[in-house]
């Protein structure tokens, strides 16, 4: 009885392990390619039986089932190295969001039979660093480093359209342009020679604006100066000339007899105002 116990036992570990290695589940998230690993049904393209979902049974020896997520993927390579015209060396550090196209899964695996993180390092890595080549070649570096926007939507252009049609649907990319140390030093020099410039201009217009205020003061003031010189040489002139008649008086009065002058018709009249 004892015996038995220990080979039913047994028995039902070999039938879960074998039901464990025979049995996957798929997120449904994703789609599950059913490969027939020998077949000699023509029908099957490259021994791809079709897609699967949830719980999928199979015979371990002569199937293999693969998984392609679906949703979005999101991958950060590491930096390239691409050369403009003028033959400078650029490092590009890519970010890069896709999607596997359900329809066209079936697709990708009969064409690379790989699974998705060696697609990301192989057949999409490549196609990063074909469309980042192709589109630095139509820059310097000056027009490379002023047109940055324009090149990475160039290269977003290319990836869209060599990727799409193959199954690979691509939601974002971004890219870390790091250009030539050299480069980069040029730049910074320019910059900073720009800065100057601004500086200097703004001095000299500040320069100018003081210079403005205080002639526009000295203006203030010396007409001022003129109004209140105008002003003392009108009262020092009337006062001269009522001066000047008064002595003219006094001289008079110091020099009459005292006599009133007589004329023929009897009228006298003294030539000094005695009121």
């Amino acid at each position: 009885m004892k015996k038995a116990s220990i080979i039913s036992i047994s028995v039902t570990v070999v039938v879960l392990a074998i039901m464990a290695a025979c049995c996957t589940t798929i997120d449904s998230a994703s789609v599950g390619i059913r490969f027939k690993k020998w077949s000699s049904n023509e029908q099957l393209r490259g021994g791809v039986e079709g897609t699967c979902h949830g719980w999928v049974w199979y015979n371990p020896i002569t199937e293999s089932i693969f998984e392609y997520p679906t949703y979005i993927q999101r991958v950060t390579y590491e930096p390239f190295t691409v050369n403009p015209k003028d033959a400078a060396i650029f490092s590009m550090t890519p970010t890069l969001a896709y999607q596997i196209d359900e329809a066209k899964a079936v697709d990708i695996f009969v064409k690379y039979r790989k699974p998705v993180k060696e697609l990301e390092m192989g057949y999409i890595n490549t196609c990063i660093f074909e469309a980042y080549r192709t589109c630095a070649n139509n820059y310097t570096s000056d027009e490379l480093m002023a047109n940055r926007a324009k090149f990475e939507t160039e290269v977003r252009a290319r990836l869209d359209e060599s990727m799409n049609q193959e199954g690979f649907i691509v939601r974002e990319f971004t890219t870390k342009i790091d250009p030539p140390a050299s480069l980069t030093e040029a730049i910074n020099a320019k910059n900073e020679a720009v800065q100057n410039a601004l500086k200097a201009e703004n001095k000299v217009k500040e320069a100018e604006a003081e210079a403005k205020i205080a002639i526009a003061k000295a203006k203030g003031e010396a007409e001022a100066m003129k109004i209140q010189g105008d002003g003392e040489a009108y009262y020092n002139r009337v006062v001269a000339a009522s001066l000047n008649s008064l002595l003219v008086q006094q001289y008079a009065i110091e020099k009459w007899d005292g006599k009133l002058p007589t004329y023929n018709g009897g009228n006298t009249t003294p030539f000094v105002n005695l009121k």
